[in-house]
């Protein structure tokens, strides 16, 4: 294997494991599902403009996050696909900073909300409604600490994502 795939794999596991510690600690105040969510792990799905890794780590993380949290299979499976999504989307682009944030926070606001509905039966509230509450949390989580994330990262980018 060479040193690039290393590289490659241990920044997607990093990643991952981030997104999972994060999503538990932030499942403890009961933010990370449900109708009203700030999932601050969201806010890594800024990576991909660092490293095409983090596309990778971000999708194994939603879905381990998604399974240790007892999410129905719906949710694991779907969530899971709205993070990668949001992170392919994010890696496209990367040439615009501060755009970076959009793909995700719109992916979720769009998928979420009918993933809810369909895989919780006590989730009786309104496809727009949800798609508000999901919407704000996903602002907050990626578009206010995703930004932080990004602009604190930035100097550091050549140390952190280096290619070799």
């Amino acid at each position: 294997m060479t040193n690039k795939r290393v590289l490659y794999l241990t920044q997607a596991a990093m990643i991952a494991a981030l997104y999972v510690v994060l999503t538990l600690f932030i499942s403890s105040f009961g933010l990370a599902n449900g109708a009203i969510q700030v999932r601050i792990s969201e806010a890594l799905t800024i990576l991909p403009f660092f490293t095409p890794a983090a596309i990778p780590g971000l999708a194994v993380g939603c879905f381990l996050s998604n399974l240790l949290t007892g999410c129905p299979a719906l949710d694991i499976i779907f969530g899971t696909l709205a993070t990668l999504l949001g992170a392919l989307g994010s890696y496209y682009l990367r040439r615009y900073k501060y755009l970076v944030v959009l793909p995700p926070i719109i992916a979720n606001t769009i998928i979420i909300p009918f993933v809810l509905k369909a895989a919780y039966v006590d989730v009786t509230d309104a496809i727009p409604y949800l798609m508000l509450t999901i919407g704000i949390g996903e602002i907050i989580s990626i578009g206010i600490i995703g930004t932080i994330l990004l602009t604190a990262l930035l100097p550091l980018r050549n140390i952190i994502f280096k290619a070799k």
